[in-house]
């Protein structure tokens, strides 16, 4: 063990001369540990949210969805598409046609985001798990279905077991429109309600219609081989079937993953859990500034003792060392500390559900989630020698002229 660590290690545990030093130090430890085990609940609360939106999220999200660079529409006639349904490792092949549509219920007339589909779709997703009405069916004989969104069946004012039809519109893609008659410039076509979904998430929930991909067809002017997008599921490494699809495809495709698919919302979410890491952060650096009081107290204590070391041949660099390593030592034990509790305030919320979210009812979890992410605690722990660091610099004037 080197000296100047030998020497911290006795000044931290030795009896001073003034107590008040020992409560200092306890305090300074205190204040450390507090803020780490915070730094770590917070950070392990913001990844509980993003695992439990990315969740919702992949009720309804493909595996991999397939978007052309530029267009909104694209062919599917083509070999190299021929060569992506002939992959091993594409389990589903579904074709959309996600478009704007009218929607008109009981004199009601709402702007939907129309997604054509086919049967397959209940294969491809989790879709039967967010049910909360009705079934899954966007076409059964001759009669089309629609399952849309709680939000929008409630601006329609619609349930799932409405007998009465809906009437969705879209303008034509070629021809003008005829001012006399424009009525005739809009594709119509009608559909029935089989059910109601609800990913809790407004961007679905609000507008998405589900209906069959030959009524998106036909209500958007689309050839059989035409569609908006191509989405996947995946048997096997999702990565590796991401990287062989777009080597097939080539630049004129965006091959999206499920965390590519709502790339915005994760980089929101992953900016405020950095926010707020960084304001926890100084947080600390105020916290840590008590060791610089313990330390000044210690070296106030301790003259005698430099005075000694000096005559012994010590140096200013040595008496430094010392005086730094207790400071390190002061932030280290603190944040050992802190790790430990704060990995057992998560694990304690993530097994019993103490800390509820509201009244713990009116939420769609009723208590925080958490999920404690080894990166996370390494990166908490390397903070600590950094401020340490900090505080030795600090220090380190004063500590020379003493």
């Amino acid at each position: 063990m080197r000296i100047e660590l030998q020497i911290a290690w006795r000044y931290l545990w030795g009896k001073k001369s003034h107590n008040a030093i020992n409560i200092v130090s306890g305090v300074s430890a205190a204040a450390v540990m507090v803020v780490t085990a915070a730094m770590v609940c917070i950070m392990s609360v913001m990844n509980g949210f993003g695992c439990v939106i990315e969740d919702m999220f992949s009720q309804f999200d493909p595996d991999l969805k397939i978007h052309a660079v530029q267009g909104t529409s694209f062919a599917t006639d083509t070999p190299e598409w021929d060569a992506v349904r002939n992959l091993s490792c594409v389990e589903v092949f579904a074709p959309t046609i996600e478009e704007t549509a009218l929607v008109e219920y009981n004199s009601q007339q709402i702007p939907a985001q129309l997604k054509g589909v086919d049967n397959s779709f209940s294969q491809l997703t989790h879709i039967d798990s967010i049910l909360i009405d009705g079934k899954f069916a966007v076409q059964e004989g001759d009669f089309n279905y629609t399952v849309m969104g709680v939000g929008l069946s409630g601006q329609l004012n619609i349930g799932a077991h409405f007998v009465h039809p809906l009437h969705l519109y879209a303008p034509k893609r070629e021809g003008r429109v005829n001012m006399l008659r424009p009525e005739d410039s809009f594709n119509r076509t009608t559909c029935f309600m089989a059910g109601i979904f609800a990913v809790n998430q407004l961007q679905y929930d609000d507008h998405v219609m589900l209906v069959s991909l030959p009524l998106a067809r036909q209500l958007f002017d689309y050839d059989d081989y035409t569609v908006t997008a191509v989405e996947l599921k995946i048997h096997g490494s999702v990565k590796q079937a991401q990287r062989t699809i777009r080597d097939l495809l080539g630049n004129n495709y965006q091959v999206l993953n499920r965390y590519e698919q709502q790339q915005d919302f994760f980089r929101i979410l992953r900016i405020e859990k950095w926010l707020t890491a960084l304001l926890m952060v100084f947080i600390l650096l105020i916290a840590s500034f008590n060791i610089i009081g313990a330390l000044t107290m210690l070296m106030l204590d301790k003259q005698n003792d430099i005075r000694v070391l000096r005559d012994l041949g010590a140096d200013a660099k040595l008496i430094r060392r010392i005086f730094m390593t207790e400071g390190w030592l002061i932030s280290a034990l603190g944040a050992a500390a802190g790790l430990a509790l704060g990995v057992g305030i998560c694990l304690l919320q993530e097994h019993f559900g103490w800390i509820k979210l509201g009244n713990g009812t009116q939420y769609v979890l009723s208590a925080y989630p958490v999920h404690v992410q080894p990166t996370d605690l390494l990166l908490v722990a390397a903070t600590v020698p950094l401020w340490g660091l900090l505080i030795w610099k600090i220090c380190a004037k004063h500590i020379t002229s003493t």
